[in-house]
């Protein structure tokens, strides 16, 4: 399946949805010649005709346009602009192709006053292959370079939903600088790949020991889903990508390594997701709907795609988020422009080619769904910030559509398991489950165990449970005491990359801000609790080896101007043997936890609980009752220690715990590099230490 407009696109230019068509678009085409600088050459301007029947989609065929076969293209469109602010309205503007799939950052136009900066679009980039006489125009790259995926996975191979560990990975990195000391720079997709491909050298950080050639960083972790921060083309010189500018095309930046001459990131990101496949990894993607930075759109049709000041449009459909319509719930654009979800308007259909009553905002992103699932085989979608998107009959809408191409992409291949293989979730951190009942999303970020677990791993009750340290614990390690039903429903995390405030720092800094310095035993404790819970884990990158913020304002806080889009993750900081230790912790139990069945289930229950003397012991179980496949965690979020702990016969006495089955024996599987079994009569008595849990399993 794919989109009517994307169809059309094979063969002409298009332009979709213009608001002011007097003069009529035109498209201006031509080449790049190298040099410096740049020099846009061999320009032909053609206007843009009218297709019949829908008054607002315009194109001109590519065989119209005398291009030549294997040649790549950058091309604008030209328009009158169609903008509230009447310095601009009626003015000619060369602007993107709002649905390009490539653009080149390298070379903007001059724009005379009334335009800015903001004014200046880069070009769409284009490839021609003539066939027959018919000139087609395919998604290339600056090079010519095209999408391939050269290994072909069995999609029934990659990991089920109840068995995943996310890797959230900003691609902003941090690496040693020339003259002394570290800077910051572009994780691009091939520094990502590297990360896992054992023979791939990563571009811009080679120096750094986890992209070392034989080495595949993230395999060894164990992890087995890995979402990159919005990959999708943003003007943001490489923040951590909130706030897309063209939403079909892989960012520049990403596939810019420092040597490189031109941009790849449409071959690169294939080939990253290709290597995340082949080694069972599936690939997530952060997707930006609420808000846009720069869109064409706000030249070509502003007030059909954006409101840009709620404030002043109360009652404006579009004006207020979905918590509450008073004043205090308008939309936040961040710096940004926001989408308008509700507005609808008669005209062309880019999914369905029929003329109808449609949201051009709701359709442009369902377009760009379209190309992500079909060209780069994605195998799930995080939705930032729900409440700002609003609209929840659009979120369904998008979240349908995605899982019936999946579905389709399944079919293609015989495989079996789609529904299972396949995820998407949102940013909502009221936590509305009414997202989940209504079968808007299949999940949502589960912020509350976040905040629940960090105020147990300092000792003290979440403030929602009064007095009441033993709740605290439980409804952390069960999201089903927050109304979850599945733990595929739940997106669990220590940290995210949403670090501005208090409770929302990195973990590192947490502690620290609470006195805690004995991070070690604590980082192992909090990974415990993350991969023992009930929902889906996710890890922020450099978190599973203790990283810390770096970047702050000049008042010494995180906020939106000051570090919270932009510190990178050290991970020179492996160097450090204490967080060396920490990863590898780390590791063991996230390959338990995506190996063991036990695991995969919702069942949970609190077998043990002793807040006396000052102690404060939890013990839970995770798998069925009865059934040969269970685990049980013993965790100490207090300073008790077993008396004489390490003498032979000190015990700490675990009441309840499960029977043994026959043939069965009980293994503890986090303290060590192996599995150690359990003497029979020691099960349930083995001495306990502070601040510190232990994983038992039977095998």
């Amino acid at each position: 399946m794919t989109a009517d407009l994307l169809a059309r696109k094979e063969t002409s230019f298009v332009l979709w949805h213009v608001g002011n068509t007097t003069p009529v678009p035109s498209l201006i085409v031509g080449q790049v010649k190298p040099g410096a600088p740049l020099t846009f050459i061999d320009k032909q301007e053609f206007p843009l005709t009218q297709v019949p029947g829908f008054p607002d989609l315009w194109e001109i065929s590519a065989t119209k346009c005398n291009l030549k076969d294997g040649e790549v293209y950058h091309y604008w469109f030209e328009v009158t602009v169609s903008h509230p602010d009447p310095n601009r309205a009626g003015k000619r503007l060369r602007v993107t192709d709002p649905t390009a799939y490539m653009v080149d950052w390298r070379l903007t136009p001059f724009v005379d006053s009334p335009f800015n900066d903001d004014d200046r679009y880069p070009p769409a980039v284009i490839k021609c292959a003539i066939k027959d006489g018919v000139a087609k125009l395919v998604a290339t790259d600056l090079g010519g370079e095209e999408i391939s995926f050269p290994h072909t996975t069995k999609l029934e191979t990659l990991p089920t939903n109840n068995q995943l560990v996310i890797y959230e990975l900003p691609t902003t990195w941090s690496r040693s600088s020339e003259v002394g000391g570290r800077n910051m720079g572009v994780g691009t997709f091939l520094d990502v790949a590297a990360l896992i491909e054992k023979d791939l050298e990563a571009p811009d950080f080679s120096e750094l020991d986890v992209v070392e050639k034989g080495k595949s960083y993230l395999t060894e972790l164990g992890i087995n889903a890995l979402e990159l921060l919005p990959p999708a083309d943003s003007t943001y010189n490489r923040q951590w990508g909130y706030g897309t500018t063209n939403y079909l095309a892989p960012d520049f930046e990403l596939g810019l390594p420092s040597f490189y001459s031109w941009s790849t990131p449409n071959r690169d990101l294939a080939k990253l997701i290709d290597i995340c496949h082949t080694n069972g990894i599936r690939f997530f993607v952060d997707t930006v709907m609420a808000f846009s930075k720069n869109n064409p759109y706000l030249a070509v049709a502003c007030d059909d795609f954006f409101i840009l000041d709620p404030s002043q449009a109360k009652s404006d459909p579009d004006a207020h988020n979905s918590r509450a319509k008073d004043d205090n719930n308008l939309r936040n654009a961040y710096g940004a422009s926001l989408f308008r979800y509700a507005k609808m308007v008669r005209g062309y259909d880019p999914i369905s080619g029929k003329v109808q009553t449609i949201s051009p905002g709701r359709q442009l992103m369902k377009t760009a769904l379209t190309r992500w699932m079909n060209d780069f085989h994605i195998d799930g979608l995080r939705l930032d910030s729900i409440e700002n998107v609003y609209n929840w009959d659009f979120i369904q809408e998008y979240k349908d559509l995605a899982r019936e191409l999946n579905r389709l992409r399944f079919a293609v291949q015989g495989a079996n398991g789609a529904e299972e293989r396949f995820l998407v979730v949102g940013e909502e951190l009221n936590e509305p489950k009414a997202l989940l009942s209504q079968q808007r999303l299949d999940g949502l970020w589960h912020q509350s165990f976040k905040d629940y677990i960090r105020m147990a791993l300092i000792g003290r009750h979440h403030e929602s449970e009064p007095w009441n340290f033993a709740e605290t614990v439980r409804k952390a390690i069960d999201c089903r005491r927050f109304g979850y039903s599945d733990l595929t429903q739940a997106i669990l995390y220590l940290t995210s990359h949403d670090v501005e405030g208090y409770r929302n720092e990195r973990l590192y800094n947490f502690f620290q801000e609470n006195g805690v310095f004995d991070c070690e035993k604590r980082f192992k404790l909090a990974f415990t609790c993350l991969l023992t819970a009930v929902g889906i884990p996710m890890i922020l990158a450099g978190d599973e080896f203790a990283d810390q913020h770096n970047l702050f304002d000049a008042k010494g806080n995180v906020n939106q101007e000051g570090g919270k889009q932009v510190d990178p993750v050290h991970f020179g900081r492996l160097a450090d043997p204490w967080r060396k230790n920490v990863k590898d912790y780390v590791s063991r139990l996230i390959k338990f936890r995506t190996s063991y069945d036990a695991l995969a289930v919702n069942d949970t229950d609190f077998l043990h609980v002793d807040l006396n003397d000052n102690k404060r012991v939890l013990v839970w179980r995770r798998g069925r009752p009865n059934s040969d496949k269970q685990v049980v965690v013993v965790a100490n979020f207090s300073d008790f220690i077993t008396s004489n702990a390490e003498s032979p016969g000190a015990e700490y006495f675990v009441h309840n715990w499960p029977a043994t089955p026959p043939g069965k024996h009980w293994y503890e599987v986090s303290q060590k590099d192996a599995k150690r079994l359990v003497d029979s009569n020691r099960v349930g008595r083995e001495p306990i230490y502070s601040w510190e849990a232990k994983v038992y399993a039977l095998f």
